[in-house]
């Protein structure tokens, strides 16, 4: 679950309610709540998403040693081992500049929140730092913070979702005619994603797209 707690917030999001509704949509209890979510989450995804590494779970056997390497960085990043981020910042920043050039300076980085305020703190904090050093662009880290913990989406060695219940705090006078971009470490459907970039443009953010380091693959070559 997912929602919005401060005093600048105009509304609350539920994730576990919103993936409640998309799987219950024959149930017309939901199916309302459904037809919103779903016309929600496809404007979003409609956006530009781009993504750095294809990320193969360890599930996924005989990948070569690029798909290794990729996961492994994955994996520190996530971990906030061996300066990953900075390996990251940097590919990041390339990627910024050359999709937006001198605009990048006019645009928010934020990324969506950790599964808890210390992995938050430690995965991000200095990451999204560094982006804004190399780029110019407005760091919006310390706007939005994890006010109550959550399991992770993914147990990332044994690839298997969990539940989950997260509290987050948005600086919603911020992001208020703002153009955002949000950065995650992995998308799989990209729904966290989506719900997330919906919460800030009820703020009067305008979300121009996703940036990924990893996206969930399942067939090597």
């Amino acid at each position: 679950m997912l929602y919005c707690a401060t005093t600048f917030c105009r509304q609350k999001i539920s994730l576990g309610q919103a993936e409640k509704a998309i799987r219950n949509k024959g149930n017309k209890k939901f199916e309302a709540m459904a037809k919103v979510i779903d016309e929600s989450l496809k404007k979003q995804l409609s956006k530009k998403m781009v993504h750095f590494l294809k990320y193969f779970p360890v599930r996924i056997k005989n990948v070569g040693e690029d798909a290794v390497a990729a996961r492994n960085l994955i994996w520190a990043f996530k971990d906030s081992r061996d300066d990953a981020y900075e390996k990251v910042a940097q590919m990041t920043a390339d990627h910024l500049q050359e999709e937006f050039g001198e605009q990048v300076t006019n645009m928010v980085f934020v990324c969506v929140p950790a599964s808890t305020q210390e992995q938050n703190q430690s995965r991000y904090a200095r990451f999204c730092e560094r982006v804004s050093e190399l780029t110019g662009i407005a760091n919006g880290f310390t706007h939005v913070k994890v006010l109550s913990d959550r399991l992770a989406i993914h147990e990332h060695c044994h690839d298997k979702s969990v539940s989950r219940t997260q509290v987050i705090d948005f600086d919603a006078e911020y992001f208020n005619g703002k153009n955002v971009l949000v950065m995650d470490d992995v998308v799989t459907t990209g729904t966290s994603y989506a719900l997330f970039a919906n919460q800030l443009e009820t703020f009067g953010a305008n979300v121009l797209g996703g940036f990924f380091l990893g996206r969930t693959s399942y067939k090597y070559k």
